[in-house]
């Protein structure tokens, strides 16, 4: 169960990263750069995210590391955790997909 809650919250990062390089690229007309830092991208957009959107993006930031290297140790997120996450994903791809 430890290694699906982090594929969970990984993927949970990557489909973010995907709809925030799709904003990258519509605000600056090229290709968004090969990096996986929401904050980063998110900065390059015209996007004004709240405060509890931001925090979340952290997070995901966070859980990203350990999906792409496994030797970073972090806290495995609770089954709890990881539903609250699936679920502000699926709140913020939303969001965003209705802005674009």
């Amino acid at each position: 169960m430890k290694r699906t809650n982090f594929i969970t919250v990984y993927l949970c990062h990557l489909t973010i990263e995907k709809i925030l390089k799709a904003y990258y690229v519509k605000a600056n007309s090229k290709l968004a750069p090969k990096t996986h830092n929401l904050f980063y991208l998110l900065d390059n957009t015209n996007l004004i995210l709240d405060d509890s959107k931001i925090k979340f993006l952290g997070i995901l930031l966070k859980y990203q590391l350990e999906g792409r290297y496994p030797e970073y140790e972090i806290s495995t997120p609770t089954k709890e955790d990881v539903q609250n996450y699936l679920k502000e994903t699926k709140e913020l791809l939303k969001w965003l997909t209705q802005k674009l």
